[in-house]
């Protein structure tokens, strides 16, 4: 499948004042401009990216982008557009198949192939969705609800025929966010290992993790993190939430230290009373994500009977935590836009964890609850899913964290083709 890329993805701007076609060399400037600041995003987020950085690279002043896109919003909307158009052409791929199952493997294949041709350079990447609600742009936001529509169109079948609306919702939010966090670790794989990768996502997809008949028996967990009381630990515990709040909203440079003193309603001079300056703020925010992710897993194997109980403990307290909207854990995407000198050491610790995941899910595999499968990858898909419930509740608003784990923690065990619940 051959995905188009261009100008032709999105209308032309307000930029263009004459009344004349636009040229064939106009177009080609114009994809050029889009292709430099899907570049530009996918490094340094939204927020990050300015006129003069996309300019540079093609050699313009700034001035010579604002002809064809009227200022940065403008033109990272054109971005979002063409993205979600190329990622509609890879769930139409998978509409050709005539089962849930057929279709799942169809966009898989072709997600995969796709990116792998952009790693060969035979295709343009395109910006990640990171920071698309920050854009709040609204043409933007119709276009990716009719991305997730499709996308959860591809589940519709009669496996499927059961659920509810947010089931449906939730298993739609899963297989798009599975998709996005790839990016992430697909760096570990050849290029030309991406076709068995793709299989291996459809087998865990499809099927979940957990062996044919093991039962589903999540353990509650003691309060992973305390609600904070008074004094010095309870004042910096809320700048940590409201700094992980808003990163996750926001990202990095969304979050700047006025909008993180305004929620909690304190002055810049009381947020530099406690925080050395905003970059120390952030690397707490994720040594804090750790700890919490870390305190589980220890919890679940002291408690646990079996490798997949320890994974659905872990993973449904942790959903849940992430859904209590009170103490958040801080997403991994937020590592696209802080500062590259933090990166790589946020980036190696968060490799730990998923080799810690990638742990437990060889215990359950060694006990038998566990399907043989493979570890790195399922660990990583483990990493996306709870990652993801930051989200979830764009996409099924009533749902409790409790129901949570019904809706969306137990499908990603038991495969996006399992019945409803019982």
């Amino acid at each position: 499948m051959t995905l188009a890329r261009g100008g032709d993805a999105f209308k032309d701007n307000d930029a263009m004042t004459t009344s004349r076609p636009p040229t064939k060399r106009y177009e080609q400037r114009k994809s050029a401009i889009v292709s430099s600041a899907v570049e530009v995003i996918n490094r340094k987020g939204v927020r990050g990216m300015t006129l003069a950085d996309v300019a540079l690279r093609l050699n313009l002043v700034p001035t010579g982008v604002i002809y064809y896109f009227k200022n940065k919003e403008d033109l990272a909307s054109a971005c979002f557009l063409h993205g979600i158009e190329l990622f509609n052409d890879l769930s139409a791929a998978g509409e050709a198949g005539t089962s849930v199952c057929e279709r799942l493997a169809l966009f898989l294949d072709a997600y995969f192939d796709y990116k792998g041709r952009v790693v060969l350079g035979e295709a343009e990447p395109i910006a990640v969705f990171n920071d698309v609600r920050a854009l709040n742009s609204a043409p933007v936001n119709a276009a990716y609800l009719e991305m997730f529509r499709k996308v959860r169109g591809l589940l519709q079948g009669p496996e499927t025929q059961g659920l509810s609306r947010a089931g449906m919702n939730a298993r739609a939010h899963l297989l798009i966010s599975e998709a996005f966090w790839a990016v992430v670790w697909l760096r570990r794989h050849d290029v030309e290992d991406y076709g068995r990768v793709s299989k291996r996502v459809l087998a865990i997809t499809a099927d979940g993790l957990g062996a044919p008949g093991a039962a589903w028996a999540p353990l509650a967990l003691p309060t992973l993190i305390a609600e904070p009381t008074a004094g010095p630990e309870a004042s910096s515990e809320l700048f940590l939430r409201a700094a992980t709040q808003l990163i996750n909203e926001e990202g990095y440079l969304g979050a700047s230290v006025e909008k993180i003193s305004a929620r909690l309603n304190v002055t810049k001079g009381a947020f530099y009373h406690h925080n050395e300056n905003k970059d120390e703020l952030v690397v707490a925010c994720f040594e804090r994500t750790f700890e919490v992710m870390r305190r589980a897993i220890r919890q679940a194997e002291e408690l646990s009977g079996s490798g997949l109980q320890t994974l659905t403990t872990v993973a449904a307290a942790l959903v849940s935590y992430q859904m209590s909207g009170n103490a958040p854990l801080l997403r991994a995407s937020a590592l696209t836009s802080a500062p590259e000198s933090i990166q790589p050491q946020l980036l190696a610790k968060f490799d730990r964890l998923s080799d810690r995941f990638a742990s437990l899910i060889s215990d359950g595999v060694a006990d038998g609850s566990v399907r043989a499968v493979d570890t790195n990858i399922a660990a990583q898909m483990l990493t996306a899913m709870i990652n993801a419930a930051a989200e979830l509740h764009h996409w099924a608003s009533d749902v409790t964290p409790q129901e949570a784990t019904e809706l969306y923690v137990r499908p990603f065990f038991e495969g996006l083709l399992s019945p409803r619940p019982d």
